[in-house]
């Protein structure tokens, strides 16, 4: 197992106005905060949604040069980012001072040098999974508090891309397919090495997933179709309703039929190649990282939707890759 290495990381803040081309359905939180990031430059930039209104925007820089996988912890007040241009794990710390103006920099702590090709993360506690689709790999590391150590490297046989934590299981979207894999109680495998899913289940209706979110208020599941990856205009997203239920339903090597889903993909909705997806359980909105259509995109759709809906957000942001959604 490679050591721990640790490291300072240091953010700056940029606080300006930007207009939404539409509002986000109303959201009065007391923080209502959606983080993204870009593969084009390193910044973090975070939504405010709190006022219900046009949200202000405000841009944390990063040494990184290009993030890809973002989380939140509320009980840590950090950021987990991972970096696709120094291939590691970023955590950085005090995001609520600093976007408040209470502080002047956010200090942080660097995990080892581990990746080739991160794509997503998901938090359960103090442990942070990374997807990395480079060598098809799973990194589990452990928030201490001297840092972030690697605890464990699984070889997953398919090409993974994003990961969220249901109750104690993992699920991985399997790249290039429209599958999805559970890794029951994931968090209890600690032996390095080749880990197979409990099961795998084909997602009716998808042609490539990318992205994953769930919400366990409204046990929805949201899963993202990028489609072809040289079009930026055949993209889409699956919501799952009672998606516990359906999911354990569906044995191993089995499909859930598409009737039993909601679709939301078509011109109107300016999806090509949504590559992440988070939700506001507050205000029922999902948001979409969209990387291809009009260079890249931050946009929202109410749950209520469906077919070729139009987006209520609508953000450029140049190679959006990844997001994450924050209420309080």
């Amino acid at each position: 197992m490679k050591k721990q290495i640790i490291a300072i990381a240091v953010l700056s803040l940029t606080i300006f106005s930007c207009s939404n081309d539409d509002d986000n359905g109303g959201n009065n939180t007391k923080r209502a905060e959606l983080y993204a990031t870009s593969t084009a430059n390193g910044d973090i930039t975070v939504y405010d949604f709190a006022s219900g209104a046009s949200p202000t925007t405000s841009t944390l820089t990063t040494a990184s040069t290009s993030n890809e996988g973002i989380q939140y912890s509320a009980s840590q007040d950090e950021l987990y980012v991972a970096s696709r241009s120094s291939f590691n794990l970023n955590a950085y710390s005090n995001i609520e001072a600093q976007l408040i103006g209470t502080t002047s920099a956010i200090v942080g702590v660097n995990g080892s040098i581990d990746f080739t090709s991160p794509r997503a993360l998901a938090v359960n506690g103090n442990s942070v999974v990374v997807a990395d689709n480079g060598n098809n790999q799973l990194f589990v590391y452990n928030r201490t508090s001297s840092g972030l150590s690697l605890a464990n490297t699984f070889d997953i046989s398919f090409p993974v891309w994003g990961v969220e934590f249901v109750g104690n299981d993992l699920y991985v979207v399997v790249d290039t397919t429209g599958d999805l894999a559970v890794f029951n109680n994931f968090l209890s495998n600690s032996t390095d090495g080749a880990l197979a899913a409990s099961k795998r289940i084909t997602i009716e209706g998808i042609v490539r997933t990318h992205g994953i979110a769930y919400d366990a208020s409204d046990d929805l599941l949201i899963m993202t179709d990028i489609g072809d990856a040289g079009s930026d205009s055949d993209g889409g997203y699956h919501l799952i309703q009672n998606a516990s239920s359906q999911i354990s339903g569906v044995t191993n090597g089995g499909t859930l039929a598409v009737a039993s889903q909601t679709r939301i993909a078509g011109s109107n909705t300016l999806l090509g190649n949504p590559v992440d997806v988070t939700y506001d359980t507050d205000a029922n909105v999902v948001y979409i990282a969209e990387i291809a259509n009009g260079g890249g995109r931050i946009l929202g759709f109410p749950v209520t939707v469906s077919g070729d809906a139009t987006p209520s957000v609508n953000n450029m942001l140049t190679s959006a890759s990844s997001v994450d959604f924050y209420n309080e």
